[in-house]
C-alpha cells in the first residue's frame, strides 16, 4: 500500500466518525510498516474544509462567544469552540503528514502521533458535549485554521505558522480559560478542567514537534530560525510581529522557543 494515497483518503473523508475509523486502521498499518513511500504522489489541493457539509460556517467575526461558564449555554459554547479547534487540528496534522515528501520517517511518525492526540482530544470534548445534550455541529464555526493550512504550502511555512504560532498561542489561551473555570468550580467545570489540562500538556509536545521540524528545514535551507520565523509570520499575518503577546514562558521554553523570540513576542527585556 502507498502511504500518501492511503493517507489522502483519510484526510478527504467528510464524515467525522468515518474519518476517525479510517485513521485508526491506517495508523495501525503504519506502525507495523505496511506502507511504501513512493514520494511521487500529486497531493490533493484543498479548496474547502472537510467539515463544510455538516457544519454551518460563518466569518469569525460573526461567531457569538459566551464568556460565562456558569450556565449550560456557556459551557456548550466553550466546548463547541474547543471541539472545532480539535477537529480542525486533526486535518492539520493529517495534512502535515501527507503534503510534504522526502522527509525522514520520524517526521511522519511525529505528525501521525499528533493526529492521534487530536482525535483523542476531540472525542473527549465531544463526550462532554453529549453530557449536556449537545453535539458538534449545533453551533456556527469559522474556517480560520483551515485558511492557515491553505496559506502554508511549504514545510517551512507550515511548521512556523501552525505549531509554532497558532498552537503556541493556545499555550497562553488554555490557562486563561482554565483560570476562569476555576472561578466557577461546579462539578461539570471540573470535568472540563481535566480535559483542558490534558490538552495543554500534549499541546506543548505538538509545538515541540513543530519547533524540531521548523529548525530542521531552516538548517537544510541554511536559514536563521528566529529571523525566518518572524519573516514568515509577517507574510502570513501582516502586523502580527508588532503585537505584544502575553507569553507562557515556561511552556514555550519547554517547546523550544529561544529567549530572543520570547523577548520579541512579549516586548520584554528578559524571558522570565
Amino acid at each position: 500500500m502507498d502511504y500518501f494515497k492511503s493517507l489522502e483518503q483519510v484526510l478527504l473523508e467528510k464524515k467525522p466518525n468515518k474519518k476517525i475509523e479510517l485513521f485508526e486502521k491506517f495508523y495501525e498499518n503504519f506502525k507495523v510498516s505496511q506502507f511504501s513511500f513512493k514520494n511521487d504522489n500529486k497531493v490533493c489541493k484543498l479548496i474547502n474544509p472537510s467539515y463544510e457539509g455538516f457544519l454551518k460556517i460563518v466569518p469569525a467575526k460573526n461567531i457569538k462567544i459566551r464568556k460565562h461558564f456558569d450556565t449550560k449555554e456557556g459551557k456548550i459554547s466553550l466546548l463547541h469552540t474547543i471541539a472545532h479547534i480539535e477537529y480542525s487540528a486533526i486535518d492539520l496534522a493529517l495534512d502535515a503528514a501527507l503534503r510534504f515528501e522526502n522527509l525522514p520517517r520520524e517526521y511522519y511518525e511525529d505528525w501521525l502521533e499528533v493526529a492521534e492526540d487530536e482525535i483523542r482530544h476531540f472525542k473527549m470534548i465531544e463526550a462532554l458535549l453529549h453530557e449536556l445534550d449537545a453535539k458538534y455541529g449545533d453551533l456556527e464555526v469559522h474556517t480560520n485554521l483551515f485558511e492557515a493550512m491553505k496559506n502554508t504550502q511549504t514545510l517551512l511555512s507550515r511548521m512556523a505558522v501552525v505549531p509554532r504560532y497558532l498552537e503556541a498561542n493556545g499555550l497562553e489561551q488554555n490557562p486563561k480559560i482554565m483560570e476562569k473555570l476555576k472561578s466557577n468550580p461546579d462539578e461539570f467545570n471540573k470535568k472540563i478542567l481535566l480535559a483542558l489540562d490534558t490538552i495543554l500538556n500534549e499541546e506543548i509536545d505538538h509545538v515541540t514537534k513543530g519547533d524540531k521540524w521548523f529548525k530542521y528545514e531552516c538548517k537544510k535551507l541554511n536559514l536563521a530560525p528566529e529571523k525566518t520565523y518572524f519573516k514568515i509570520l509577517e507574510e502570513v499575518y501582516p502586523g502580527s510581529t508588532s503585537k505584544k503577546y502575553i507569553i507562557n514562558f515556561e511552556a514555550r521554553k519547554q517547546a523550544g522557543f529561544s529567549c530572543e523570540e520570547l523577548k520579541f513576542l512579549s516586548k520584554k527585556s528578559d524571558c522570565k
